[in-house]
């Protein structure tokens, strides 16, 4: 079967299409993405106005289009933070059906968080051990904790890079006095996780997910992402603190010339940097792992943990226990014939 994930976000709207096998990893076979620039232009009271309505309503068209040329089967689209906390969000959702016939659902933060973790856990696999998930999108960070593949903390904050660059780093370059405000505001937010995680003890993994870390990690060094997603790429606290001494000084046309930094980010990377770097302070965290899945293989995934084994494959035959005298007298079922 042919799966579609459809992720529209403050700067675009994605398609991530896999052939899903059991057993098999949903690495993308094709990928579309279609810019929405929400986050630049949403007020800080986080309306969405017309044109960015309208820009939402034709990113859907081409993704179902797109979907539709790939043979997808089956097409999961969702929305983030930016529309799922937008002021107007039903009467997006509500233009968005009327003209392309598709109701857009969105997920919780929380939601996200754990299934962002359980993509994470399912890369890194059990030898990880306790895992610390931190994934800053445009709208909100989520963070996720935990040691199984449903994670034991899973948390949304209002923390998005698009988010607060709105609300904090506005006129751009912004001013010292702005940057102190947004860190100690970081502080704040982050500060009643950060006890929770340090109750719970050290993380034995650091993962770190979306786009901000990645350009982040490619600008501190970091391979491109032509190198493919099995090479090890990291982040260290050391080098956002750097990297925001460079970026604050210069406006956003002048960070889109930084290494990594691509143009749509550009006005946000700064903000994303500020939480970045004052979460992991907060946490404890020197360095962090880049990790190539996020919350789109995240639903992939629970899509296929939930595809059976083929009939047959599995001939063994459990024994049962009877419990009913207060023994515990072991019960083979014997084949018939």
């Amino acid at each position: 079967m042919r799966l579609g994930v459809l992720d529209i976000g403050s700067n675009a709207a994605q398609l991530q299409v896999v052939d899903a096998l059991a057993g098999a990893p949903p690495l993308p076979i094709r990928s579309v993405k279609i810019p929405t620039r929400l986050g630049q232009e949403a007020s800080i009271e986080r309306s969405i106005g017309q044109q960015g309505i309208d820009r939402i309503v034709a990113a859907v068209q081409q993704a179902i289009e797109a979907a539709r040329g790939m043979d997808v089967d089956q097409l999961y689209p969702f929305v983030t933070a930016v529309i799922r906390d937008a002021d107007n969000r039903e009467e997006v959702l509500r233009q968005v059906a009327e003209t392309t016939g598709m109701y857009l659902r969105f997920l919780s933060g929380e939601q996200e968080a754990r299934l962002t973790y359980f993509a994470v856990r399912s890369w890194y696999g059990w030898q990880a051990g306790r895992l610390l998930n931190i994934d800053i999108g445009g709208g909100s960070m989520e963070l996720a904790f935990g040691r199984d593949a449903i994670p034991d903390l899973a948390v949304s904050l209002p923390l998005g890079a698009g988010r607060v660059s709105t609300s904090f780093l506005r006129p751009d370059p912004p001013s010292q006095a702005q940057v102190k405000d947004l860190r100690r505001y970081v502080r704040q937010q982050v500060r009643e996780v950060a006890n929770r995680v340090q109750w719970d003890g050290t993380p034995r993994r650091v993962v770190a997910t979306s786009k901000t870390f990645k350009q982040l990690a490619r600008l501190g060094g970091a391979a491109c992402g032509r190198k493919g997603p099995f090479v090890r790429r990291t982040v260290s606290r050391s080098a956002i603190a750097t990297a925001i001494r460079r970026l604050a000084t210069v406006d956003a046309q002048d960070r889109s010339q930084f290494r990594g930094i691509k143009p749509a980010r550009a006005w946000q990377i700064l903000g994303g940097a500020v939480v970045a770097y004052e979460t992991m302070r907060c946490l404890g965290i020197e360095r962090a792992d880049v990790s190539p899945w996020a919350l789109r293989e995240g639903i992939m995934l629970g899509y296929l943990s939930s595809i059976r084994m083929p009939e047959g494959e599995l001939v063994l035959q459990p024994l049962t226990f009877d419990r009913s005298d207060g023994t515990a007298t072991v019960t083979s079922l014997v084949p018939k014939g």
